[in-house]
């Protein structure tokens, strides 16, 4: 063994295994999408994994035992996860993700609202346990507001996707490309400016061949997005590119594309008025209904979805959780659950 393979107390550290990432839509600001920052592979998987855990807390869906979110007094959150959440399959290394970790925290941004002036950091005391396998570290109000801020629209894509990507550019162009119908025209410079490279390809053919074709081909081998391009020239000069969208169907995940079917689909037209005004009565949102679409469903081609809901709404908002009682019992109207599980 290594004195690399060794911790700085001279133990040997514990073998940290990746996971197994399944399919999940992230919706990520459209504000960051476009940010202009520089950030390493491992970098990337940290912020995904970050904005994935904290819209899953905006949301209220339970988080699991391998990760925390705390919020203290001065509005910080602290965030811990394992390690293995930003590994590659099959990897074990772990010295990269140290080195992403000192990154992100020597990366900041400025907030100037004419009256405070303040250097916001990226993260904030990053702490790394070998032993337990574990990242922990702080993020500032300001960090959380900009990393949940849709005002500016949004961006949703398949994080699984984002995380086979090898390659940071193809991140951030899969990032452009999802959910985009429409030619999408950027000038290089600001390209440049987005990734961080100002200083870097003077020639804006270098830039094309060094970044944006080899980002084109992982995402062609990989993903379910993917790009043509074709660029605008002043004279000889090369001054923008336009980004063409296309879409591989073999490659898109058929449980994300019934979803967004259902999120794009009027509730009116499977739910009367009376079953929408009782389901809101005992709780539920449109997300919500949503959410619980195909359960709704399945139990109206049963029974009368409408009665159902009515003589069974009194018993629903006396439990500790209204919407969870109604989902149950559709569940079990349906055969999925027996009812003792109800």
């Amino acid at each position: 063994m290594t004195e690399k393979d060794k911790n700085p107390k001279g133990r040997s550290r514990k073998s940290v295994a990746s996971c197994t990432l399944r399919s999940q839509e992230m919706i990520q600001s459209y504000i960051f999408t476009t940010a202009r920052y520089d950030c390493k592979i491992y970098e990337k998987r940290i912020i995904y994994r970050l904005i994935l855990k904290l819209q899953e807390e905006l949301e209220g869906k339970r988080l699991t035992p391998d990760l925390h979110i705390e919020k203290t007094k001065d509005d910080d959150r602290v965030v811990t996860i394992r390690i293995s959440e930003f590994l590659f399959d099959g990897e074990h290394a772990t010295d990269r993700i140290k080195a992403a970790l000192l990154s992100l925290r020597n990366k900041f941004f400025i907030c100037d609202n004419g009256k405070i002036w303040k250097i916001v950091g990226l993260i904030e005391k990053p702490n790394f346990g070998y032993k337990r396998g574990w990242v922990r570290f702080e993020i500032q109000p300001e960090v959380y507001r900009v990393l949940l801020d849709f005002s500016k629209g949004f961006r949703k894509f398949d994080i699984a996707v984002a995380m086979k990507m090898k390659s940071p550019y193809s991140m951030r162009l899969y990032e452009l490309m999802s959910g985009q119908k429409d030619p999408l025209e950027f000038r290089i410079t600001e390209l440049k400016k987005m990734f961080m490279l100002t200083d870097k390809y003077s020639n804006n053919s270098d830039f094309i061949r060094r970044v944006i074709a080899p980002a084109q081909k992982e995402l062609d081998a990989k993903s379910p997005v993917s790009f043509r391009f074709k660029v605008r020239k002043s004279g000889v000069k090369i001054f923008s590119i336009v980004f063409i969208p296309i879409v591989c169907q073999e490659r898109q995940n058929p449980v994300l594309v019934e979803r967004n079917l259902i999120s794009q689909v009027s509730l009116m037209w499977d739910f009367s008025i009376e079953e929408r005004k009782i389901l809101y009565e005992i709780g539920f949102s449109d997300r919500e209904i949503r959410n619980n679409y195909n359960l709704f469903r399945k139990a109206k081609s049963i029974v009368n979805l409408y009665e159902t809901l009515v003589s069974i709404k009194h018993r629903s908002l006396t439990a500790s959780n209204p919407q969870g009682y109604v989902v149950n019992t559709m569940k079990y109207i349906i055969g999925e659950i027996d009812a003792n599980e109800k």
